[in-house]
């Protein structure tokens, strides 16, 4: 494997650790439960293994941001997480954060790319 390689692949994981937060409480206004968001959130090209999903629900549930309910009106019950009202805004003022991130690093991104093409 090529350094590079090596590094991409770390620094993609740890983007991928935030934007899978924010990926997640998108999904959420609508009760799911965990394999209903691996494939929603797969279907979406966001790949989430349930081994990171779990961990992070229960957090987010700790924290305050989600909630839970069991559905046990199924052959197999069922743990549906939603967003509290602590999430519904948490997750807008996070929208509007990673809008403000994505315009800035656009402007320092096509900025880079003026300079290269000789355009100072």
């Amino acid at each position: 494997m090529s350094e590079a390689k090596d590094y991409m692949d770390k620094l993609i994981q740890e983007l991928r650790r935030g934007t899978i937060t924010i990926g997640v409480l998108s999904q959420l206004s609508e009760p799911q439960y965990g394999y209903s968001l691996v494939s929603m959130l797969g279907e979406k090209g966001i790949h989430v293994e349930p081994g990171t999903l779990y961990p992070l629900l229960r957090r987010l549930e700790k924290q305050g941001l989600l909630e839970q309910k069991w559905d046990t009106n199924e052959s197999r019950p069922r743990k549906y997480y939603f967003l509290s009202e602590t999430g519904k805004e948490v997750y807008d003022l996070l929208i509007t954060e990673w809008e403000n991130i994505v315009q800035s690093l656009n402007h320092v991104i096509e900025e880079k790319g003026e300079k290269q093409n000789g355009d100072d």
